[in-house]
This record gives C-alpha cells, structure tokens and sequence, in this order.
C-alpha cells in the first residue's frame, strides 16, 4: 500500500493529488490489484476509507501490509484488520537511511544494504 504524489493542473493551477495504491497477493499467490483512488494528499484518514472499500468489496481479512510508515496508518490498518501485521516496505527503508549517508558513499552503503535486506535471519 502507498500513496503518490503527482502535480496536476488543475483550473489552471498546478496543484498536487496523491493517487493511493493497493497491490495484494491472495491466497491463490496470484498478484492483486486492488484499485487506484485519487486524493488530496496522503493521509492516515484517507486510507481508511481506502481499506474500507477494499473490506466493502469482499476482501475477508488482510493478514500482511507492506507500508511507508506513514503517521497513524498502522493504526488505521489494525481498525479495519485487527489480527493484520505491518512491515515497512523496503524500497522506502532504504531510502530513508540513505537520507544519512554523503552521496560519494550511498552506492556502496546500498549494496551493502542488498545483503542485510536479502539476509534470512
């Protein structure tokens, strides 16, 4: 689950929407997409009436999320799916520690990271 933030024109004037996300795997291991909703910006609050729909539409339980870590959204999740786990995604894991790390320096801190990341235990 994520959120993008794009810059759209609109009555003439360039503002951002956020275009929120949802990609699951069901139990048959087949990817998902669950759908594309169009908000304003990124919120705790919006997700919930994402994950709502998703419910409304016949989802039974959500056993695993992979998210950005976005403030109240693993409380959002455990409202809708009480028993889900949350993990944060990777990719933005990554990005985050990078934010520390000089730009000379971040192609090996990444693949230094690839072993971490990749490790079983």
């Amino acid at each position: 689950m994520d959120g993008i933030v794009f810059k759209v024109r609109e009555n003439s004037k360039i503002i951002n929407k956020a275009v929120y996300i949802v990609v699951g795997l069901r139990r048959d291991v087949k990817n998902e997409v669950f759908g594309l909703w169009l908000g304003k910006n990124e919120s705790a609050a919006f997700w919930m009436s994402v994950l709502t729909d998703i419910k409304a539409c016949g989802t039974e339980d959500i056993l695993i999320t992979a998210t950005d870590n976005l403030n109240g959204f693993t409380a959002t999740i455990k409202n809708v799916s009480p028993d889900s786990r949350t993990q944060i995604c990777v990719v933005h894991q990554i990005r985050n520690a990078c934010r520390y790390v000089v730009w000379k320096e971040k192609k090996a801190f990444t693949a230094d990271m690839k072993h971490i990341y990749n490790a079983l235990n």
